[in-house]
């Protein structure tokens, strides 16, 4: 869904209800990308450089419904300095299982096998979670409405970073005489 979302002037990262299953630093490397050059195009119009990014300001939406790889993407979406997380804490498990075998019945064990530190040495926040900037209270009454105060707060943050961060777009130089 990244792509159809590159050209837009900045973005709003919804991960609620995210219970991971992968740790996304490609996620991370992906929105983090910083414009390298724009190409001049004869006939259309300019390309940006890297192709696949996103140069507008960012924020991410988190709940407390988002575990695992849902609690290492907020994380590390603060650690890049990428915008503010809104919402509510996530969940907080982040130590994983693997390796376990299943049972001759069909059931399973699971076994905590590792734990996720940071480059400081320091543990992640394990049965915490990631604690937003923004802290918006989740209301099932108001969603079964249609109303998303979360989203809604998402993008008064965003219009408010456009205004100060606008997305990358220089103006193309005039041509050089040669």
């Amino acid at each position: 869904m990244f792509l159809a979302q590159i050209d837009k002037e900045g973005l709003i990262v919804d991960e609620r209800f995210n219970d991971g299953g992968q740790i996304p630093d490609r996620f991370i490397e992906l929105l983090n990308r910083k414009p390298l050059a724009f190409w001049a195009v004869r006939d259309g119009l300019d390309w940006q450089w890297p192709p696949v990014a996103n140069f507008g300001p960012k924020v991410m939406l988190i709940n407390g419904w988002s575990g695992s790889g849902g609690d290492a993407f907020p994380d590390y979406f603060r650690e890049a300095g990428l915008g503010p997380l809104i919402g509510m804490r996530t969940w907080g498990g982040l130590i994983g299982m693997s390796g376990s075998p299943d049972l001759i019945d069909g059931g399973g064990v699971t076994v905590p096998t590792f734990r996720m530190y940071k480059p400081d040495g320091k543990w992640f926040a394990e049965g915490h979670g990631v604690d937003p900037d923004i802290r918006v209270v989740d209301d099932p009454a108001q969603l079964a409405k249609g109303v998303d105060p979360q989203l809604e707060r998402g993008i008064q943050e965003v219009m408010e970073l456009l205004k100060t961060r606008p997305p990358a777009r220089p103006k193309r130089p005039a041509y050089q005489t040669r």
